[in-house]
């Protein structure tokens, strides 16, 4: 079994060992660097595409050569990605990953419209392409409150929580004013700072999102990341943050998923899964989908945030069926009874 990803990375590890466990042998880890330099490929029986992120080579390789904390390159990354996944595509093989989905994924502009032409619940979303747009959409939309998203960026990269009231403003991100990433989220309130940071991100593509409020427990408000193997939510972990981006890496903690649902009860509970499972559906040829689901400050309504091709990586998290099993033992399981893309 041949794995796209990186060598000796958590991801490429947890999977080969779920693998072993569940009789599928032992995995073959062909390099991101590989695909990506243009180094022949050709791959027999499953291929499974795992992210490349946590990889510094194949970061410049997809952004070009700079500092690896930068924010921004999401379209040059976009492009050189997508055409990455289509020489894996090309390399024979049977994936357990359809690479347009993929794609789609990545792209939180065509994610977002393809949930909404299937009616599932999703935030107001429109395009914007400079800071003067922003301000200008978000007056005639009546939205004081947005999340502006670089298109295809992840783990809340340049991603800023903005609010307006009158002539103050707000911004929340984790960018600096160098524009690096940093694992401290930080706040502005001066308008050149952010019209500066808004229009060096611009020309990558920018989505933005009404602002959903969400709901609360102790210590925060939060979302909820669930995983779907095979069309089906296995795993769910509730991300509770003081500040509006719950990344787990930005400060984000496990919240008290017990609880949560408790709170919303079987029948609300029953439906978040719902529209999960029916989120999954929108990309029926892969295998796992990582879906960023809101609930609402009224415990009620929800919305998807995201969809993520890889956000399966959550050690130590058991399944929602009380198994035990991890998301990717949950996916070698599928594997081995003989899941299979429909992607042709």
């Amino acid at each position: 079994m041949i794995v796209v990803g990186t060598p000796g990375d958590r991801r490429a590890d947890l999977f080969g060992a779920a693998a072993r466990a569940h009789g599928l042998g032992e995995i073959t880890v062909v390099p991101w660097t590989e695909v990506l330099t243009g180094a022949p490929l050709r791959f027999s029986g499953l291929v499974r595409v795992d992210s490349p992120g946590e990889s510094a080579e194949a970061d410049a390789l997809l952004r070009g050569a700079g500092d690896p904390t930068r924010v921004g390159g999401g379209a040059t990354w976009y492009t050189r990605f997508t055409a990455g996944l289509r020489r894996v595509a090309g390399a024979g093989g049977e994936l357990l990953a359809d690479v347009d989905e993929i794609a789609t994924m990545f792209d939180k502009r065509r994610c977002h419209a393809l949930l909404a032409s299937t009616g599932l619940p999703v935030p107001g979303g429109v395009t914007v392409n400079s800071y003067g747009e922003l301000r200008e959409q978000m007056r005639e939309r009546a939205w004081p409150r947005v999340f502006v998203k670089p298109a295809h960026g992840s783990s809340a990269s340049g991603v800023i929580a903005f609010e307006t009231s009158g002539t103050r403003l707000r911004a929340v991100t984790s960018a600096t004013e160098d524009l690096r990433n940093s694992l401290a989220v930080r706040t502005y309130t001066d308008e050149p700072t952010v019209a500066r940071i808004v229009d060096t991100l611009a020309p990558d593509g920018l989505h933005v999102e009404r602002w959903f409020p969400k709901a609360s427990v102790a210590g925060g408000r939060f979302d909820l990341r669930v995983v779907t193997v095979a069309g089906r939510p296995t795993h769910a972990v509730a991300r509770v943050s003081r500040v509006p981006m719950t990344n787990l890496h930005l400060g984000g903690r496990r919240g008290d998923l017990g609880e949560i649902r408790a709170r919303l009860s079987a029948g609300r509970w029953d439906e978040a899964m719902e529209v999960c499972a029916r989120t999954a559906a929108c990309f029926p040829g892969s295998l796992t989908t990582g879906v960023d689901l809101m609930i609402g400050a009224d415990w009620r309504s929800m919305a998807v945030a995201e969809v993520n091709a890889f956000g399966d990586l959550l050690p130590g998290l058991g399944a929602l069926d009380g198994s035990g099993l991890t998301t990717y033992e949950c996916q070698a399981r599928a594997i081995a009874a003989g899941w299979r893309s429909c992607a042709t």
